[in-house]
């Protein structure tokens, strides 16, 4: 298969809004994908993130390659898989130099809209997670699978590429042999934004209510004394929390999955700034903060998978276990012992709380209804586009965000709204620094960036607005906080936004 077939499915994707013609455009591109390896260097290239992860190069390096385009297509996706492996693989003295020499070669090969394709690629300007849910609906439809089969197998693998090949090469059967391996994280069940508590106990009947923590999700694997830990974006940072390494390797089991949220804690139990945690994951010393743990979930025990047993059901199995590591929470609460728990949480400076349906499967990479965030506050988790250099004491600093929600239907994020507020002197050396290390084009006044940081902002709500292409704009948004944790994929999506319209 050549690689104009994706190029071209790529621009009619990217040129509509219809998650039909979307899918249609997707599967009839897998269907030609004969061979199940080519299926999915297929399915890795259109959403954004190559077999070989980042390769080391980066926007200067790429658009520093003078390599005249090629007059017709001729340039096959297992040739570009074999330079990506091959640059992926330099290394040492001149590395950069060898690597520019490979790519000069590979765009030499590619015709002008195929060296756009590739330098969006290499840049990170192609990946979209939203266009992940649209190529599992692709999947199912190419290869005549259910399409929870495939969301199932991806939950499992946690790579959307190994899922396709799985499909083109054993169809059901071969999504179905994906399982629960030990060491081998899962993706996170996620929760949706609640109107108010009591329309969330409401809707979802017979439920648990816990607190809602300012903390970093982990997902915990122990196989005997072999324990490895997670972060909601299945990187593993095992080395880093070695108190949480011993605190599960000391359970009572021999193996065990648990889902929950560490953070650090003031000496009076209270939660420190978000950006504490994190900055454990990537500390030195981990013994200058520790962690404490709140697991909620528990997603395997002593060799029985649990993720299709109710809530109900898993909750016993986390009280058998890991017991008083329990995040505090109430079952079948009343309406005022609900309210009470999320007064509770309030006081103790948490965020709010979760209502989660105990009838519930644990349907691991989706935010759908059985779980419900409350909180007191608007906020949003909202994708950098843009920023514009600040004027006054903020000059030489770049400050004014421009902010994006996610496409549900697979497009590139949709600006909503610009803020400069909330912005502390930290944050702006910072994003000034960081902005420019993931520029893809600048002007006068603004720096383009590559869609990939998630900011927290908290809003007093939206409004119609015909200046952005979503028709609405935010309402008074500043800065929480930068969410590392979070890749695109978790960002807020447009209908978000837009339920958020005031008077709605």
């Amino acid at each position: 298969m050549l690689l104009a077939e994706v190029v071209t499915t790529s621009t009619t994707v990217g040129a509509t809004r219809s998650r039909r013609a979307k899918t249609t455009a997707l599967a009839d591109l897998l269907r030609g994908a004969l061979d199940p390896v080519l299926a999915g260097l297929v399915v890795a290239l259109l959403v954004g993130v190559p077999r070989q992860g980042k390769i080391g190069v980066g926007w200067r390096l790429l658009s520093e390659l003078k390599a005249p385009p090629a007059p017709e297509p001729g340039l096959s996706l297992s040739d570009v898989d074999d330079y990506l492996q091959r640059v992926s693989e330099v290394a040492g003295k001149g590395s950069t130099e060898r690597r520019k020499g490979l790519l000069t070669e590979l765009f030499a090969r590619a015709t002008e809209a195929e060296q756009q394709f590739l330098f969006r690629l290499l840049v990170g300007e192609l990946r979209q997670g939203a266009l992940e849910g649209v190529m599992v609906d692709a999947v199912a439809a190419a290869y005549e699978v259910p399409a929870e089969a495939v969301r199932r197998a991806l939950m499992l693998s946690g790579d959307l590429a190994a899922t396709a090949v799985a499909a083109r090469a054993g169809g059901e059967p071969g999504l179905a042999a994906f399982r629960l391996e030990l060491g081998r994280p899962v993706r996170p069940m996620l929760a949706s934004p609640a109107e108010s508590l009591e329309e969330a106990v409401a809707e979802l009947g017979s439920s648990s209510v816990e607190y809602k923590l300012d903390g970093a999700r982990v997902q915990v694997h122990r196989d005997g004394d072999e324990v490895h830990v997670y972060t909601r974006t299945l990187r593993e940072i095992t080395a880093s929390v070695p108190e949480l390494v011993d605190l599960v390797r000391a359970l009572p089991c021999r193996s065990v999955v648990l889902d929950g949220e560490t953070l650090a804690l003031t000496d009076d139990g209270r939660p420190r700034p978000f950006q504490e945690t994190m900055s454990r994951f990537g500390a030195a010393d981990p013994r200058e903060l520790l962690l404490r743990p709140y697991f909620f979930d528990v997603l395997h025990l002593d060799g029985e998978d649990l993720l299709d047993a109710p809530l109900r059901e898993r909750l016993a199995a986390l009280e058998e276990v890991a017991g008083e590591h329990r995040i505090p929470s109430t079952v079948d609460p009343t309406a005022e012992e609900a309210s009470a728990l999320l007064d509770a949480a309030l006081t103790a400076g948490h965020e709010g709380v979760m209502v989660k349906a105990l009838d519930s499967a644990y349907a691991a990479g989706r935010r759908g209804r059985a779980w419900q965030k409350v909180k007191p506050v608007h906020t949003l988790d909202l994708v950098v586009l843009a920023a514009e250099w600040g004027h006054g004491r903020r000059t030489g600093l770049l400050s004014n965000l421009h902010l994006g929600a996610r496409d549900p239907d697979g497009g590139p994020p949709i600006m909503v709204g610009k803020t400069f507020k909330g912005l502390t002197d930290e944050l702006l050396a910072w994003q000034t620094k960081e902005f420019q290390e993931r520029e893809v084009r600048r002007d006068a006044y603004t720096v383009h960036l590559r869609p990939e940081l998630v900011v927290e902002i908290e809003l007093d709500g939206a409004q119609v607005s015909p200046r952005y292409p979503g028709g609405v704009a935010l309402r008074f948004a500043r800065v929480l906080r930068y969410r590392p944790d979070k890749d695109p994929s978790d960002a807020d999506t447009i209908d978000a936004v837009r339920a958020l319209l005031v008077g709605t």
